[in-house]
């Protein structure tokens, strides 16, 4: 089989874990005989870098001919720390996630036994925690209007959403509900704004279309909270741009580290794989970047894109393989041993290769 992928490094620690998530998927593709064929195109910084625009024309022409795209991560204490800049890396990921009509990110949280002990929640807690969040991508408050006044001392955001787009949201919730537990929750603020109260009211119209989908409506600040005191209530979740960017980030620490999940962004023209965090410039050049979620990005790409399951569940097999023999980064080590970004990647690529 003929699998044509867009490579989009990205900035800081994006090109280390994206190189190691390549080489396992090169690996796959040797073992069971299909043909990769790499596109790399300049997102972010980087891109801004060379062209000055953070998503450039070339890329969003790399991704439309591809079938899917692996991403690694924007952002650069550069823009950072300049409130004044007029162009900025995150604006790519945005533009991009608009242009090719990405309008629901997938983001499974779960936990891996072998590190039940080393999540920031007691383990009695996390302990079986299997969820996922599905949000909206492609409105709300981060695409509305927004501006300040004359004297700079004001400012607005505006958080806009049409039923169209509520709806499209919710029936990947709907049908990603329906291959799992049939438990659905609907997070908003429905108490206090209009748009949540939309929200609400479209999700509403849809239960009759899935009658055997259990259905909950919850406000964000009440999820929050029972995301750490009892996260195995969950199993999947579906809400707005900025709740689901809040909500999943907070979310990603019960598994013990955020370099372990993996997430889709689906929608009308291709899917994005990558993982949750982000750019890590600090960490940049240093080795020691945990490149899991990245390869746990390309399983889900090889399952959601191309269908190839086996491909899929062996690289999260070997995933958890390296785990449980503390083959891990800093960020997850037991004993004070750790590996590097390059040899959590080679160790999966050689078991590949064994087995």
């Amino acid at each position: 089989m003929e699998l044509k992928i867009a490579l989009l490094a990205g900035d800081g620690i994006g090109p280390e874990v994206i190189r190691e998530a390549v080489k396992v998927s090169n690996s796959i593709a040797k073992k069971f005989n299909h043909k990769i064929i790499w596109s790399e195109g300049l997102v972010g910084a980087a891109a801004i870098e060379l062209t000055g625009d953070p998503y450039p024309q070339e890329t969003h022409k790399i991704c439309l001919n591809s079938d899917a795209v692996l991403f690694g991560a924007v952002g650069d204490p550069k823009y950072d720390n300049n409130p004044t800049a007029k162009v900025r890396p995150e604006e790519g990921l945005l533009r991009m996630r608009k242009e090719l009509g990405l309008f629901a990110n997938i983001r499974p949280t779960y936990t891996f036994e072998s590190l039940l002990e080393k999540s920031p929640i007691k383990k009695s807690i996390i302990q079986g925690t299997d969820l996922v969040f599905v949000r909206e991508l492609t409105g709300g408050i981060y695409f509305g209007k927004r501006g300040r006044n004359k004297s700079k001392d004001y400012a607005f955001d505006t958080c806009e959403y049409t039923t169209k787009e509520i709806k499209r949201l919710a029936k990947v919730g709907f049908e990603l509900a329906m291959k799992r537990s049939k438990k659905l929750c609907c997070i908003d603020k429905a108490n206090v704004l209009e748009t949540s109260r939309l929200w609400r009211q479209t999700v509403q119209s849809l239960e009759e279309k899935y009658p055997e989908v259990s259905v909950s409506y919850e406000f964000v600040d009440a999820v929050a909270m029972r995301l750490i005191h009892s996260p195995s209530y969950y199993d999947v979740l579906i809400t707005s741009n900025l709740f689901g960017d809040i909500l999943t980030d907070e979310a990603s620490v019960i598994s013990g580290s955020i370099g372990l999940m993996p997430s889709a962004s689906v929608g009308l023209e291709t899917s994005i794989y990558e993982p949750i965090h982000g750019s890590f410039p600090q960490a940049k050049g240093k080795n020691i970047a945990n490149p899991l979620a990245t390869i746990l990005s390309a399983s889900m790409m090889f399952e959601r894109s191309f269908n190839l399951l086996d491909e899929s569940k062996l690289i999260r097999d070997l995933v958890n393989d390296s785990i449980v023999n503390n083959i891990v980064t800093e960020d997850l080590s037991v004993n004070g041993k750790s590996y590097g970004t390059n040899e959590i990647g080679d160790w999966i690529k050689e078991k590949i290769e064994r087995g």
